[in-house]
């Protein structure tokens, strides 16, 4: 078969998730910043065509294939440690809502990652006030909101729970319902208590099949 523009496209597409993937797996970049610079890095372009640009799920799969060939054992343990953590803290907060998102959630985690949860409360304050009266430091910075740049960055905070980094971002209580929406492939977005409890099960399950 002959190549044609669609299948170069689709190649290009492939290599830049694939460098995008290594930065992400090898030194904990962060998705925008490793699709950046590893479209640099293969077309030579600071500024490429949309169209040229992988999504963050052809990406996650790399990642994802990056640490089965390469992460080996510590990988998977690495992944359990840090679910049992998110769930710990999950259950310190439960009356915010707690749900968990990101790497932890999809499987994609590894030695550079931290734990990032979403929190849904009738204030930020609650939430900085809680952690503080029980002797949690932390720090306090913005992340962008989940529906995208229309809508106002959140307040996140971030603080130590036991070795591992948490940030929990802070949202309204009327947020719930559009974080509650399902990704356009199917793929969890985020899981409450009640479905990371699910999951260890499920990775417990694999475990003793081995």
């Amino acid at each position: 078969m002959m190549p044609t523009q669609n299948n170069d496209l689709l190649q290009l597409r492939a290599e830049i998730a694939l460098t995008a993937a290594r930065m992400i797996a090898q030194d904990g970049a962060d998705y925008a910043t490793a699709r950046r610079k590893a479209a640099r890095q293969v077309l030579g372009v600071d500024d490429p065509k949309p169209n040229m640009m992988p999504d963050d799920g052809q990406i996650e799969d790399e990642v994802r294939k990056y640490l089965a060939l390469f992460g080996g054992p510590e990988h998977g343990e690495r992944l359990a440690g840090l679910r049992a953590t998110a769930l710990q803290v999950m259950d310190a907060l439960s009356e915010f809502r707690p749900y968990l998102t990101g790497a932890v959630l999809n499987g994609t985690a590894g030695e550079h990652d931290a734990i990032h949860l979403q929190l849904f409360a009738d204030s930020a304050k609650e939430v900085e006030i809680y952690l503080l009266n029980r002797n949690v430091n932390i720090e306090i910075s913005e992340t962008p909101h989940f529906k995208g740049g229309r809508h106002a960055p959140v307040e996140t905070v971030s603080f130590m729970w036991g070795k591992d980094d948490v940030h929990a971002e802070l949202y309204e209580f009327q947020d719930l319902r559009g974080a509650l929406k399902p990704r356009a492939d199917g793929r969890l977005q985020r899981v409450d208590a009640a479905g990371l409890r699910a999951l260890l099960r499920h990775d417990a399950t694999l475990e003793q099949d081995e």
